[in-house]
């Protein structure tokens, strides 16, 4: 049983090669885009059926129907094969959530409470609440419990489908507390069989004791947290909260210029409350840009031209009670790259849960089911720059597959409430749930 109290069997022999046999609909992700799936070809699953996937030493060796499998040389080259028969269900590539804040100790029920009441994110967080609430108990906690909290978040996205995470930090807001956080996400990484990609949030929000200093610490998010980050290989990107009551779009771009001086790459909240533009900071080339709620249409067009990736995060529009959500429809037809993500966090969207967001994108963003999957899995990878490793059911990628107890990919974002995951394989481990 798991921290998390969910009842299911690890097999650990990672040596042992994995037939996932009589798969009734296998969406391989395969298409004949190259990079960034943009428009129509979001809607490409690449479907077998009656499929079959050989996984060996953590690497999809081969893909194919189920009747050709036992002929495959790979077959008869695999030691301690072990036969898996999926019984008509639903398999995909391991959900790959690409915006997620676990390094924090406790949930914001006081939060959670006055927007009840009528109280806005910003009414909130003038009254102390919000982002600087959870500064003091991530601050106090040892390394080893604020791990302990992120392994267990970890396994609650695992069972749902997901095998690789973004994680930032962002709760510390100090050069000691953020390094703190990066090394816990780092423990809890290596106890985790899946594959966790670390982003320091230094700049999440000016903390208390800068509140009339903020130039202070944005030098000090410069010159102190995003060097020591990169020099003890804690981080692969630098985040920024580019909004109202966080940090400017001058500040961004000055941290974002730390960053790459640094050899990090660059990510930003932007554009949740209020616009902010998106053409100045795609010069840093950001690997994604998230939540976007208030993009515009020359917004949609710079994003279009470029590699970024547009990273939707519906689920806190959800938990905040907002009736505005993501424009997925614009950017989708505009020729934006979008991904989908959890933005797991304990203020505004405390859910680990990749299936229940598929759900929101359908149902809220008016997304297809197809676009949806494709969000959530490659696009998901182009937005951590993991696409060749990630995203996708080819030979010669990461083991990471979801199977589903569902007949059709389209019942993955219709039930909602209920976890219909029966297994992950994360880089060749089988999880079973049970």
């Amino acid at each position: 049983m798991t921290t998390t109290s969910r009842r299911h069997a690890r097999d650990r022999r990672s040596s042992e090669s994995i037939l996932l046999i009589n798969i009734g609909q296998l969406l391989t992700l395969r298409s004949s885009a190259a990079g960034l799936r943009r428009g129509r070809d979001m809607a490409e699953l690449g479907i077998v059926h009656d499929a079959a996937v050989l996984c060996a030493a953590g690497k999809i060796v081969s893909v194919g129907t189920t009747r050709d499998a036992f002929r495959d040389p790979a077959i008869k080259r695999a030691k301690k094969l072990r036969e898996l028969d999926c019984r008509g269900k639903l398999v995909l590539p391991g959900f790959v959530d690409s915006h997620t804040h676990p390094a924090f100790i406790h949930p914001r029920l006081v939060d959670f409470e006055k927007r009840i009441s009528g109280a806005t994110y910003e009414q909130i967080a003038a009254a102390g609440g919000g982002i600087r609430s959870s500064i003091s108990a991530v601050r106090d906690a040892s390394r080893s419990i604020l791990a302990k909290k992120i392994l267990a978040a970890l396994h609650d996205m695992a069972v749902q489908g997901t095998t690789t995470v973004e994680a930032k930090s962002g709760y510390g807001l100090s050069t000691e507390s953020e390094l703190k956080s990066l090394q816990a996400i780092r423990d809890a990484a290596q106890r985790w069989p899946g594959t966790v990609v670390s982003t320091l949030l230094g700049a999440h929000v000016v903390p208390p004791e800068f509140a009339s200093r903020r130039k202070a610490y944005v030098r000090a998010v410069c010159d102190e947290m995003i060097p020591a980050a990169a020099k003890k290989k804690l981080a692969s990107f630098v985040d920024v909260f580019c909004e109202c009551n966080a940090f400017t779009e001058t500040e961004t771009a000055q941290i974002f210029a730390a960053a790459q001086e640094n050899g990090l790459g660059v990510r930003s909240h932007l554009s949740q409350l209020t616009r902010s533009r998106v053409q100045p900071l795609l010069k840093f080339n950001p690997a994604s840009l998230d939540h976007m709620d208030c993009a515009d249409d020359e917004d949609i067009a710079a994003l279009a031209k470029s590699d970024t990736v547009a990273t939707l995060v519906p689920g806190a529009n959800y938990f905040l009670g907002l009736e505005k959500y993501p424009p997925a429809r614009k950017l989708i037809d505009g020729g934006v790259a979008v991904a989908l993500a959890t933005d797991y966090n304990p203020g505004t969207s405390p859910t680990p849960s990749m299936p229940f967001v598929l759900s929101l994108a359908c149902t809220h963003m008016k997304m297809s089911p197809a676009e949806a999957i494709t969000a959530a899995t490659y696009n998901g990878a182009c937005a951590l720059r993991l696409q060749d490793r990630k995203g996708s059911v080819e030979p010669g990628k990461d083991a990471d597959l979801a199977i589903f107890d569902v007949e059709d990919y389209r019942e993955l974002p219709y039930w909602f409430g209920v976890n219909r995951c029966a297994a992950t394989v994360l880089a060749g481990e089988l999880v079973l749930q049970g």
